[in-house]
């Protein structure tokens, strides 16, 4: 299926690794130019490197999201060696498991700029070159715990739900304008998120043990997904065969979330 990607210009946060790297890769296999940033200049420069060898057009700038300077300068730089925005991919994020009472306000205002302030000042930076795209699309990588809370992740189910509100209601404000706006909800992927988050929790425990049981429990399909299942999902959502999509919610989580 050709989703009409070729020579689109896309930007994708977080891109150094992970989902991230993955996303990045899927919209360069489907002809897009694509910008990444994350905060670790190593680790973009080999990215970048590794995502251009077959012959890609991408390119790594260094930002810290939660930096409005940063933001603005980034979004500036990437339009101008895109020579546009297309696509605006907020997948930066960062886990920050805990309850509430383990969480101090530091924590609980750290994890608020990493994912609720930095799609808003993404967006908020990229929205002139939107306006000015025949194909313009903004897709955030949330969580399902933003529709299904975890006390164990109580950071990100409160600011989860944030990023949900925060996108539909872009949507509602930005559809007239055929600017299309969607979240894609991420249940239990392997990222080295959940790394950190296995070497927090359960050190002791074997990567493969500590990931099944939480599959068990959790996941109607019994195991964690790949960073490319959420990515085709990311390409499809970009693309105009889903030019009439708009304000969605969309689950590529295995089926966790008990919600209809």
């Amino acid at each position: 299926m050709d989703l009409g990607l070729g020579g689109r210009k896309a930007v994708v946060t977080g891109g150094s690794k992970g989902l991230g790297k993955a996303i990045a890769a899927e919209l360069l296999a489907e002809g897009a130019q694509v910008v990444i940033c994350s905060r670790d200049e190593a680790e973009l420069e080999a990215t970048a490197a590794e995502l251009g060898k077959p012959g890609g057009t991408v390119f790594a700038f260094r930002c810290d999201v939660t930096d409005p300077g940063q933001v603005t300068a980034f979004i500036a730089e990437s339009a101008s060696v895109l020579g546009g925005i297309d696509i605006l991919v907020n997948n930066a994020g960062a886990a920050r498991p805990g309850r509430f009472e383990s969480l101090s306000d530091a924590d609980l205002e750290g994890d608020f700029e990493v994912k609720v302030m930095s799609q808003v000042r993404c967006t908020r930076a990229a929205l002139p070159l939107l306006r000015q795209s025949q194909a313009a699309r903004v897709i955030n990588i949330n969580a399902v715990y933003g529709r299904y809370p975890d006390p164990a992740f109580f950071a990100t189910s409160v600011n989860r739900a944030s990023c949900l509100g925060l996108a539909k209601a872009l949507a509602m404000e930005l559809g007239p304008e055929g600017i299309l706006v969607n979240s894609v909800n991420i249940g239990f992927v392997t990222t080295p998120q959940w790394e950190n988050i296995h070497r927090r929790r359960a050190p002791d425990t074997p990567a493969e043990e500590f990931f099944g049981q939480l599959a068990a429990a959790e996941v109607p399909l019994g195991r964690f997904g790949r960073a490319d299942e959420v990515a085709g999902v990311v390409a499809f959502l970009a693309s105009d065969r889903a030019s009439y999509i708009t304000g969605a919610s969309i689950d590529v989580a295995g089926g966790m979330g008990k919600y209809l």
